[in-house]
């Protein structure tokens, strides 16, 4: 059964050797576990509902609270220590567009706010409901989860937007096909999220972004249903498939989508390299993907970032072996390490693999082999568990992600986790904070940074303190260096404030009369993309 307060599968954990938390200690002092409130407390809060009673919609308060929050540390926290915010006054579990179309419909003539949620994955804020005088509702779209259609000679298949990931995967493979979109939510993240909120997934050098994926779709919007027909290219004016990507709910609800999928590829395995130092690391890094090989996924963990993984990963005389190894080979302490995978068929696999550790080792890449990428990948979604398991140990969890072009790449890395730890040195406190690359351009890279600090004593209000300047801290940071405010996590309403860095006054002026014409009465998500009560809400 799915956690109501937790990351995932509450029969899936994942645990700290006795390395781990010494490391903890070590870095961080004395976790201090909090006590967590209990559901049947939180749900005991939640008011009478304001909407009327509806054939599709329920109004039960345990139901209710299931759709408030998402999965962000703020959402983490509330649901934690029991500081409840709003919730919908109804959810409906739509079964068909039209059934979408109604409920909009229904929504407009009332101006009810109406929240879309899937999934429940979002670590960004998109989930949360306003405190408002209009009643709210939640539109879920998990009954949405059919493969419509494949078309073979185009290689399209069209899904309904509340597919989930392990889902998508069962339709297309028992017909020879992938998508290819693995993100670290994939077991319960779903097409139309990814799509309203650019994901990207691990494996994207091969298969692309979704918006290489997204081919056309169908958005049910309160003024009317956007239909996007599927061509191979187009100079037909602006492409309106980008109204749709990055939209998160603003201008309506994305129920169906057809994207690009590929044949099963023949061969697929991932391998490891260290380096001695991130600058010779970072440096092959780049010329692999200049030279643009067929490689499915380059990931550069930072020195901090390999000492972690090594010690989480326990198995401490084989651990110890690899160490010795490597510092034989000159790689010790601040050593990197590269995960690469390779997908394709047999003979380009191999082809690809050999020219990649020429590259690499002539930047001083060490090869160790693929037992350690097969490790990866058979626990490449469990990552977001380790938050559940640092929480029992009194410590907190978040990530931050931004992409930079390339010049800026390692000075950003590292003043994202020098902002973090002078947040936490005004509180007399420290952060242990780590960085990969975890998706590579030649023109730049993605930054994705993790964070993890003692829980402080107080509950709720001092610990959403904290986040709150972490945030606002790092998120400066990156306007600083030229970064976006969001590589593949979305905007939501967490990095609203600073979307205007990125986009200019024009820009956002643009993106609200957008959502005036797909929503002229504001029923849509509010909040969300655009921040409450800025120039650009109105």
């Amino acid at each position: 059964m799915r956690r109501w307060n937790g990351w995932g599968d509450d029969a899936t954990s994942m645990g700290l050797t006795e390395g781990a938390r010494a490391m903890l200690r070590a870095r961080l002092g004395a976790g201090l576990p909090a006590i967590d409130a209990t559901r049947e407390a939180i749900v005991a809060q939640i008011p009478a509902s304001r909407l009327p009673r509806h054939r599709l919609i329920q109004t039960d308060a345990s139901t209710r609270f299931a759709m408030a929050l998402g999965e962000s540390f703020g959402d983490w926290i509330r649901k934690r220590f029991g500081a409840l915010p709003p919730v919908p006054d109804g959810v409906a579990f739509a079964e068909s567009s039209d059934q979408v179309r109604e409920l909009l419909d229904l929504a407009q003539l009332h101006n009810w706010i109406v929240i879309p949620f899937a999934g429940g994955t979002s670590v960004a804020g998109h989930l949360d409901c306003p405190i408002s005088e209009r009643p709210i509702l939640s539109i879920n779209l998990s009954r949405l989860n059919r493969l419509l259609h494949l078309d073979k000679q185009s290689q399209l298949a069209t899904f309904e937007a509340g597919t989930p990931g392990p889902l998508v995967e069962a339709q297309l493979r028992a017909l020879g096909y992938t998508l290819g979109h693995f993100p670290q939510s994939f077991e319960y993240s779903t097409v139309g999220g990814w799509v309203v909120t650019r994901s990207s997934g691990q494996q994207s050098l091969r298969y692309g972004r979704i918006e290489q994926l997204f081919a056309g779709g169908r958005l049910e919007a309160p003024v009317g249903t956007l239909r996007i027909a599927t061509v191979p290219a187009a100079s037909a004016g602006p492409d309106l498939r980008e109204l749709v990507l990055g939209s998160e709910g603003r201008f309506g609800i994305l129920t169906e989508a057809t994207l690009r999928v590929s044949p099963l590829p023949e061969h697929e395995s991932f391998h490891a390299f260290f380096f001695p130092r991130w600058d010779a690391a970072e440096a092959a890094v780049r010329e692999l993907v200049q030279h643009k090989l067929p490689l499915s996924m380059l990931r550069l963990s930072n020195g901090i970032e390999t000492e972690t993984n090594l010690t989480l990963a326990g198995h401490a005389h084989l651990i110890g072996w690899l160490q010795r190894y490597l510092s034989w080979r000159g790689c010790t302490e601040g050593k990197c390490m590269l995960m690469l995978g390779v997908t394709a068929d047999t003979r380009t696999a191999r082809d690809t693999l050999r020219e990649a550790r020429r590259l690499l080792a002539r930047n001083g890449g060490v090869y160790i082999g693929p037992t350690m990428g097969s490790k990866w990948a058979a626990n490449r979604f469990k990552g977001p568990y380790l938050r559940n398991t640092l929480w029992d140990q009194g410590y907190c969890a978040d990530t931050i992600e931004t992409a930079v072009d390339w010049p800026q790449v390692k000075n950003l890395m590292l003043a994202m986790e020098q902002a973090a730890r002078d947040v936490f040195a005004q509180y007399g406190e420290r952060v242990h904070a780590f960085t990969h690359l975890s998706h590579v351009y030649p023109q730049g890279s993605s930054i994705y940074s993790q964070f993890v600090w003692a829980t402080a004593a107080g509950g709720f209000a001092p610990n959403f303190e904290r986040w709150q300047r972490l945030k606002a801290a790092v998120a400066d940071t990156i306007a600083a260096h030229r970064g976006t405010v969001s590589h593949q996590h979305g905007v939501g309403r967490d990095h609203a404030a600073h979307l205007a860095d990125e986009k200019g006054a024009l820009g956002m002026a643009t993106l609200a009369q957008l959502c005036r014409h797909f929503d002229p009465k504001k029923i849509m998500n509010p909040g969300k993309l655009l921040q409450d009560g800025g120039p650009w809400a109105s």
